[in-house]
């Protein structure tokens, strides 16, 4: 049965909004959900808006020059993996439903059925700029590297921390 996803309750820039778990979530007692093993995310299942199911998380990418998560590759269609259609999806078109362990995307079956999509031996080149800026454009969100992420104050942050000191005073940059 389907069911109603609640909206998006935390939103950080540049990356996956997150629905928080249960009221008693204790960031101290370990990872999770602002923080987490790539490697647990793999499998784990999505749904859209209205709780049907559209695939599941196949892999995470990153960009390794800005240190960002690109995109998520989700699975969609198939049995047993086979014949299953692969889907680039900007990580930023996620919610993180914490409480279901499952990710959100907002669109319906028929606008990912129609997205373009590849199979697991034939990938696009996802460092191409055109191919990602018409992805981007299709899940309707801003691309990662033009989200201003750099400015952005993040909760975390604290007085005197290295966010507010000029780059020099953090050491290790060899200056000609």
């Amino acid at each position: 049965m389907a069911t109603s996803i609640p909206p998006t309750q935390t939103t950080r820039a540049g990356g996956a909004n997150i629905i928080p778990g249960d009221d008693d979530f204790d960031a101290s007692a370990g990872p999770g959900p602002e923080v987490m093993d790539a490697a647990t995310l793999i499998g784990d299942k999505v749904v859209n808006a209205q709780g049907e199911g559209l695939g599941e998380i196949e892999a995470i990418m990153l960009d390794v020059r800005s240190g960002r998560i690109a995109y998520a590759v989700l699975s969609f269609g198939g049995f047993l993996g086979l014949g299953s259609k692969l889907f680039a999806i900007p990580w930023s078109a996620f919610t993180l439903d914490a409480r279901e362990k499952r990710f959100v995307l907002k669109v319906s079956k028929e606008k990912l059925e129609n997205a373009e999509g590849f199979d697991k031996d034939h990938w696009p080149s996802m460092a191409d700029t055109a191919w990602a800026v018409k992805v981007h454009e299709y899940y309707e969100v801003v691309p990662y590297w033009e989200d201003p992420l750099r400015g952005t104050a993040d909760a975390r942050t604290t007085a005197g921390s290295y966010r507010e000191r000029p780059i020099e005073s953090l050491g290790g940059l060899d200056r000609e």
